[in-house]
C-alpha cells in the first residue's frame, strides 16, 4: 500500500511539473500573437517549485511567491483557468481582477500573497507573517521565494535576520538560475552560495540541486518540520536552469552562448525526472499518454475561458485604490 501511495505521489508531481511546462509554453504563444503582454518564465525551475510546495499544507501555510513560480501556485491550487485569467487581465481574475501585470501572482482563499514589481519586497511581508503567526500561536509554515539577484538586496537580509533573531517559522526559498536578468552571479555576489549568508543569520543554510524534485522535497520537508517546532527560519538555494530569456522582453542571446544554452537544456528537469521515473517503471507509455492528453485538455480549455472572459469594468478602475 505504501509503494502504491508514493507511486502516486511521484506520479503527481510529474503531473504539475508538466502542467506547469505545458502552461508557461502556452503563454510564450499567447504573447507573441499579441494576447498576452508579459510572460516571465517557470521553465527549468519546474522541479524546485513543485517539490517545494508538496511539502507544504495547501490552503494551511502561506505562500509569499516571486513571478517565476508557476509551478508552486499550482501545486498551491490555482487552476489553469485562473492562470490564464491573470495573463489576460480579465475581470474574473482572482490574482488582482485584471489589476496587476502577469505573474504577480496571489489568491486569498489559497493563502497566497502577492509581491510588487519591485524584486525583494514580498520577503519581508513573508517574515511579517511569521511574525503574526508566531504572536497568534497559529500553526503554520510561510514560504518565500526569490532568485540569487534579488538575494543582495537590503529587503532580504533585514527580513532574514529579524525572522533569525526571533525564530519566526519562515522559509527563505532561492532559486539560483545564474543570471540577475544579464548579470551572472559571479559579477554580483562574492560567495560561491547564497546560502552560504544564512550562518550570519543564525540559522542552516542549504543547498541543493534545483532539477531534482525529490532532493527539493526532502530538503523543504525537513525545514518545514524544523519551523513547525518552532527551532526557526531555514535558506534554502536550490541552483536551477533559466531555459529561456529572462522574460518576454529579454534576449538572452545577447549574454549566454549556444553552448550554454545546450549544457542547460540537458538539465532539464521535466525530462530528468521523467526519465528516472521510467526507468524505475512508475511511468510507461500508456500513463504518459493520459497524463499528457489531460494536461493538453486543461491547457486548452483555459485559454479559451480566459479570452472569452470579459475584461473589467473601466468604472471600477478607482477600486481599491481610493475608498469608495
Amino acid at each position: 500500500m505504501k509503494q502504491e501511495r508514493d507511486q502516486t505521489h511521484l506520479l503527481e508531481m510529474y503531473r504539475l511539473m508538466r502542467l506547469a511546462r505545458s502552461l508557461d509554453e502556452r503563454m510564450w504563444q499567447l504573447n507573441r500573437q499579441g494576447k498576452a503582454p508579459f510572460v516571465i518564465s517557470c521553465q527549468g525551475h519546474e522541479a524546485a517549485q513543485v517539490g517545494a510546495a508538496l511539502a507544504l499544507r495547501a490552503g494551511h501555510d502561506w505562500v509569499v511567491p516571486y513571478y517565476r513560480d508557476l509551478g508552486v501556485v499550482l501545486t498551491m491550487g490555482m487552476t489553469p483557468r485562473e492562470v490564464m485569467l491573470a495573463l489576460m487581465a480579465k475581470a474574473e481574475d482572482p490574482n488582482s481582477g485584471g489589476r496587476q501585470m502577469p505573474a504577480h501572482y496571489s489568491h486569498r482563499k489559497l493563502n497566497i500573497v502577492s509581491h510588487s514589481s519591485p524584486t525583494g519586497t514580498q520577503v519581508p511581508h513573508a517574515v511579517g507573517i511569521g511574525l503574526a503567526a508566531q504572536m497568534r500561536g497559529d500553526d503554520i509554515v510561510v514560504w518565500t521565494a526569490y532568485g540569487e539577484g534579488t538575494s543582495s538586496q537590503g529587503d532580504v537580509h533585514e527580513a532574514m535576520n529579524l525572522a533569525g533573531v526571533m525564530k519566526l517559522p519562515v522559509i527563505f526559498f532561492c532559486e539560483n538560475n545564474g543570471y540577475a536578468i544579464s548579470v551572472p552571479q559571479r559579477k554580483q555576489m562574492g560567495v560561491e552560495n547564497v546560502a552560504d549568508r544564512a550562518a550570519g543569520y543564525g540559522f542552516p543554510g542549504v543547498v541543493v540541486d534545483g532539477t531534482n524534485v525529490l532532493e527539493v522535497h526532502e530538503a523543504t520537508m525537513a525545514a518545514v518540520e524544523r519551523a513547525r517546532r518552532g527551532d526557526g527560519p531555514t535558506l534554502i538555494e536550490a541552483k536551477c536552469v533559466r531555459l529561456t530569456a529572462h522574460s518576454s522582453d529579454d534576449n538572452d542571446r545577447t549574454y549566454r552562448t549556444a553552448e550554454d544554452l545546450k549544457a542547460m537544456k540537458a538539465q532539464d528537469p521535466v525530462v530528468k525526472f521523467e526519465t528516472y521515473l521510467t526507468s524505475e517503471g512508475i511511468l510507461d507509455d500508456a500513463t504518459k499518454t493520459k497524463i499528457l492528453n489531460e494536461i493538453k485538455e486543461a491547457v486548452n480549455d483555459a485559454t479559451k475561458y480566459a479570452e472569452a472572459a470579459p475584461l473589467p469594468d473601466p468604472a471600477t478602475v478607482k477600486r481599491y485604490v481610493f475608498a469608495e
